[in-house]
């Protein structure tokens, strides 16, 4: 049975953690930004700091230096729960919205999704744009990876917790016997991406203001931006260029990106099964959006049918969200190779959302190996991956993972066009929301504003659900998960 304790206990991190980011933002606003919005943020934070005092201060008592399976569970889905409604508070105060939209708005941020209720962006404060963005980047990677990478005591627990929450079907891959080490090591890879990405964004033609608050949404591959045009209002074709690469960064395995740079090894990325499988989907479908854009006329200029293409693809592919043309207003066929390209997702190990690209090649390779056992019925076959035979057990959560995505896209699509919203655009939103990548079509295809209070909470759930990859949220709701 899990421990109530331990759950408190931890919980004090990831609640003390949003109490800081207050803090430093109504810092921001008082000594930097001068927009007089520190009080909405200090106020929460002294309040945040107090029940994360408080919290420790009981744990402390009692011996929770290990966590059980049941605990990292419940620690992982309380998180997500817990920092989405206080990171709520400002929202709800400086852009005057419904305790749902600023719960909705919060909870995008932090899983990285990107949809968003809000518009008039050009016009709001700085110190409420940058907390919006820095959400993001607080999120891309893991808030439960920043609550491991600071808790030395979690020598034990510390690997069930970052199971529990990080993506993908293989779990296993440490780049330290230490966890916390591990935790550190893609912390620091985060980070530097996220500055080059700033950089690279400013030499490119951005302010300041805007290179770091975007290269925070790149890197975490979540979407928002500072202007309601998104991308589009910087009008460029090679901050574009810049965005694709840093959003395909995002999405590879970070992982990876620390034995590339250990190793200096480039031709690790195209040994790796999974990152080689990405590359080649995304120029596929890149080029099926480019010949339907040009045999619909809707681009004289093939340059720019491929530019744009490429960056919404990589956008939507990614779990990005960025917008820079009026790709809504495309033919329905790009607007479904776009929502499939979501599904599809990034690399496990990623800030990308998604069925994660490891899923779609192991779940190509058993319809091979059945393909095959149909025509050789003696024969013997194996689903390999990257050279190595697949565990019967990862085969199977992959494939009760596809059917999971599909019921629950399914049956939330039922329940949004239950709210009023017509098929194509409820559907749509609940992919944007599941696989947290952000924009929708239909009649949501400027944000998300016409979602009713009911419809906006259904959608916050699917981001967390789709977060967190189905199974953990899932698993609470069994009786058997409540018993000893």
């Amino acid at each position: 049975m899990f421990n109530r304790i331990t759950t408190l206990y931890l919980l004090a991190f990831p609640i003390g953690m949003m109490g800081v980011v207050h803090a430093l933002f109504a810092f921001l606003s008082f000594f930097i930004f001068h927009d007089h919005e520190e009080s909405d943020f200090l106020t929460p934070s002294l309040i945040l700091l107090l029940v994360a005092g408080l919290f420790f201060a009981i744990g402390r008592r009692y011996d929770v230096s290990k966590v059980g399976f049941r605990d990292a569970l419940i620690f992982a889905v309380a998180t997500w729960v817990v920092t989405g409604l206080m990171g709520a508070i400002p929202i709800i105060e400086i852009a005057n919205v419904s305790v749902a939209d600023g719960v909705f708005e919060s909870v995008s941020a932090l899983t990285t999704t990107g949809a968003t209720v809000l518009s008039g962006l050009d016009n709001m404060p700085q110190t409420f744009l940058l907390y919006r963005q820095f959400l993001q980047w607080l999120g891309g990677l893991g808030v439960v990876v920043f609550v491991v990478a600071v808790l030395p005591m979690l020598n034990v627990g510390g690997m069930r917790l970052l199971k529990a929450e990080t993506p993908g079907p293989m779990k296993d891959d440490k780049l330290s016997p230490r966890i916390t080490h591990t935790a550190h090591y893609l912390l620091l890879v985060y980070f530097y991406i996220t500055v080059l990405c700033a950089v690279a964004y400013y030499l490119a033609g951005m302010t300041v203001f805007d290179a770091i608050a975007h290269s925070f949404t790149t890197v975490s591959t979540g979407g928002f931006s500072t202007h309601d045009a998104s991308m589009g209002y910087f009008n460029s074709p090679l901050i574009l260029m810049i965005a694709n690469v840093f959003m395909l960064l995002g999405a590879i395995s970070f992982s990876l990106h620390f034995r590339v740079w250990r190793g200096r090894q480039l031709k690790l990325y195209w040994q790796d099964e999974e990152t080689r499988s990405f590359i080649v989907l995304v120029i596929l479908l890149t080029a099926s959006i480019v010949f339907v854009l040009m045999q619909k006329s809707h681009y004289d200029n093939v340059f720019a049918a491929i530019s744009d293409s490429l960056f919404h693809l990589i956008s939507f592919i990614t779990s990005t969200g960025y917008g820079a043309a009026s790709f809504t207003d495309w033919p329905y066929v790009v607007g479904f190779l776009l929502v499939l390209a979501g599904y599809f997702g990034g690399c496990a190990g990623s800030t990308a959302g998604g069925n994660k690209i490891v899923r779609s090649v192991i779940f190509a390779k058993v319809l091979n190996v059945e393909a095959k056992r149909l025509l050789h019925t003696r024969g013997l076959f194996s689903v390999k991956f990257n050279g190595k035979t697949l565990d019967a057990n990862i085969v199977s959560s992959t494939l009760a993972f596809i059917f999971f995505s599909c019921l629950t896209t399914t049956v939330l699509t039922i329940v949004m066009m239950s709210t009023n919203l017509d098929f194509w655009t409820a559907f749509t939103a609940v992919a944007a929301c599941i696989n947290v990548s952000g924009p929708a079509f239909g009649s949501l295809s400027s944000n998300f504003q016409p979602v009713s209070d009911a419809g906006i909470w259904v959608l916050s759930f699917a981001m967390i659900l789709g977060r967190l990859e189905y199974f953990t949220v899932l698993a609470l709701f069994l009786p058997m998960f409540w018993r000893e």
